[in-house]
């Protein structure tokens, strides 16, 4: 009987403990400073750069665009790091909160490494709850039938947003949401095999 206590107890606990955790870093992962106070080791100044790309103005990347651009119902209407990397749905938020949980831990002992890259990209939801249709205009200089008009580059195309549409990075014009040419083109030839003849040629 004891022993039943105990255990509940301590499943109790660490239910309540966990609850808490989870809303207390809902709360403070709102706010970009609170990210980038963990993400900021001066030998690996990845997050530093990403911050100071994300705040520019005019826009010189999607995510600084992102940045820019005014979010509908909110109080605080702008985005954050956490709108795009926060994770969607049940079990894209435990994927988060995970890694989260991991590099806190590691943080607080001091053996924490600064990543060079994403080590989870986003997926395909983590855009598509904001973007939900893609079938809208053309883009200057990318042909005159809009690319994802066609169904086959709407709903099966077999590669990810993030595969095309790079987030982070300066390079692309405004006007054609930030895509670098050569590296879309990348991503095309693995459909259409002249754009990998081109790419050879040049």
């Amino acid at each position: 009987m004891r022993r039943t206590a105990i255990t509940t107890a301590a499943a109790l606990l660490g239910a309540g403990a966990g609850a808490t955790g989870w809303a207390v870093t809902d709360r403070l992962e709102r706010d970009d400073d609170f990210c980038n106070a963990c993400h900021l080791d001066p030998e690996r100044p990845l997050h530093e750069e990403l911050r100071r790309e994300f705040d520019a103005r005019p826009s010189t990347s999607l995510a600084a665009a992102h940045a820019a651009a005014p979010v509908e119902g909110r109080d605080d209407p702008a985005f954050r790091c956490i709108d795009c990397h926060g994770g969607t749905g049940a079990l894209g938020r435990l994927r988060v909160k995970a890694l989260a949980g991991k590099d806190a831990f590691w943080y607080v002992v001091g053996r924490f490494e600064e990543p060079d890259g994403m080590r989870w990209p986003l997926w395909d939801d983590d855009c598509r709850k904001c973007h939900a249709e893609f079938a809208g205009q053309s883009w200057p200089g990318w042909g005159p039938e809009p690319f994802h008009a066609r169904p086959v580059h709407n709903t099966a195309l077999g590669v990810d947003c993030v595969e095309c549409h790079l987030a982070h990075g300066p390079g692309g014009a405004a006007g054609g949401y930030f895509l670098r040419a050569a590296h879309v083109r990348a991503q095309c030839a693995r459909c259409h095999q002249e754009f990998e003849e081109k790419e050879k040629q040049r």
